[in-house]
């Protein structure tokens, strides 16, 4: 017998409409149940693991948008822009430079292709610098596509946004570019680039040839070395899919390691199922943010433990996990300590402070000063910078597992043409039939 964990609201992944739906759970499984009298009953595992949801889930005092650019009309997620109803600020803007992309890759939440539509010019570009600042303040940016580094211009970006007194600057990147074409990369840092978001889905080509459509691990480990000479952060991202390279984790994060300082942590992404892949996926096809958590403490045998991982201060809980370390001697030392209860005194507002300085400190790369030259603190400062390493994971949601209530708490916000700022997985969210609320969509514009 199924007991209800909580009520909310979710998506038809058939015709986006809104539909009540409950949240149950059985043995170590949660899932999502709703009804859509048009299109039948869905049902969606949404965590799996030996880590309670309810134990999971922090409670915060809410950060209400203090210039919101829309007011609510139709309600959630139909009135994105920010709405005044929207319950956290902007932790990371995500610019889209460019739809077009170098690969065609099996997985794309963009479904971005070579030469698809023209890419923004740069006045467009500083409007939408602009209203970021006008709405979410001096947020961290990452520059997206598609692949932005097709954009020769990319390093005025880059500048445009320092300029504009945008703290920390990511590129979100396949590496291909990064790889082979040095001079490139020492411009985008000359322009104020602080750290660059790699796709990075294991040690073994079999993968990436299965996932990117070619061999890539290679240049993968030059684009690295490439930000190592010009002192760019590298955060590595593998999307988990499950029979793909789940047992891989663990590889992954020893390659981090290895490469650390010049590679900041691992940033895991379980597998979503919209834009290039909008189909109905089996609960098989899934793995959810406990699983991937209990991978990371198995794949590492015991170096990282459970309690080292802890849900996030700045968006909803069931989002994401993060946790913080040290390396000593190749071994991850842990820094954070999950906190079984919260008292609800959290704000989050707070979290999203604190989000923001974290990744702004931690993802970038931390310049090492010559020894002779430190003070014993500034040494002490210096080495615990430099062994920095941060393991997290976010969950994104598509149409059969979205819950609005993480939407309204969603700190990472996709600028638009016009100068709004749209929840990420409201923006990117597809129906069975590759339709979207946002992304390139009339539909409900």
């Amino acid at each position: 017998m199924l007991s209800p964990l909580m009520q909310t609201q979710s998506l038809c992944p058939i015709c986006l409409r809104v539909l009540e739906a409950s949240i149950v759970e059985e043995d170590e499984r949660a899932y999502m149940l709703k009804t859509c009298l048009e299109h039948g009953t869905f049902e969606t595992v949404l965590w799996r693991g030996k880590t309670p949801m309810q134990e999971w889930i922090r409670t915060k005092e809410r950060a209400y948008i203090k210039n919101p650019i829309k007011e609510v009309d139709q309600g959630c997620p139909y009135d994105c822009g920010l709405c005044s109803e929207h319950r956290q600020h902007t932790c990371t803007a995500l610019i889209e430079v460019t739809s077009r992309c170098n690969l065609n890759c099996r997985f794309c939440f963009a479904d971005a292709m070579e030469g698809k539509n023209k890419d923004p010019k740069l006045k467009q570009l500083r409007f939408q610098f602009e209203s970021i600042l006008k709405t979410s303040g001096r947020c961290n940016i990452q520059l997206s596509g598609g692949e932005p580094t097709v954009r020769d211009d990319l390093p005025q970006i880059v500048r445009m946004g320092v300029e504009l007194g945008f703290p920390f600057i990511q590129v979100n990147t396949n590496g291909i570019r990064m790889a082979n074409d040095e001079a490139y990369v020492k411009t985008l840092k000359e322009a104020g680039l602080n750290s660059i978001f790699l796709q990075f889905d294991g040690v073994d080509d079999a993968i990436y040839e299965y996932l990117r459509g070619k061999a890539l691990f290679d240049i993968k480990c030059q684009a690295i070395e490439n930000c190592r000479k010009f002192g760019i952060g590298v955060v590595l991202v593998p999307t988990i899919i499950p029979h793909v390279n789940v047992c891989s984790i663990g590889e992954i994060i020893r390659f981090g390691i290895d490469h650390s300082p010049t590679v900041r942590g691992v940033h895991f992404q379980p597998v979503s199922y919209f834009g290039r892949i909008p189909k109905a996926p089996k609960d098989e096809e899934r793995i959810t943010l406990p699983e991937v958590m209990e991978h990371i403490c198995a794949q590492t045998e015991g170096m990282i433990s459970l309690e080292s991982m802890q849900p996030p201060g700045c968006e909803n809980a069931l989002c994401s996990f993060h946790g913080n370390y040290l390396i000593e001697e190749s071994v991850l030392k842990p820094v954070s300590k999950r906190v079984c209860c919260s008292n609800g005194n959290e704000k989050a507002e707070e979290g999203a402070t604190k989000a923001k300085a974290f990744v702004a400190r931690n993802w970038s790369y931390q310049t090492q000063g010559k020894e002779e030259k430190l003070s014993d603190w500034d040494a002490i400062l210096s080495a615990i910078a430099n062994n920095a390493f941060s393991i997290s994971g976010m969950a994104f949601q598509d149409a059969w597992n979205v819950n609005l209530e993480r939407i309204k708490d969603c700190c990472i916000h996709v600028s638009t043409a016009d100068g709004k700022l749209i929840p990420f997985c409201a923006y990117n969210i597809t129906n069975n039939e590759g339709e979207s609320l946002y992304r390139g969509s009339k539909r409900l514009g």
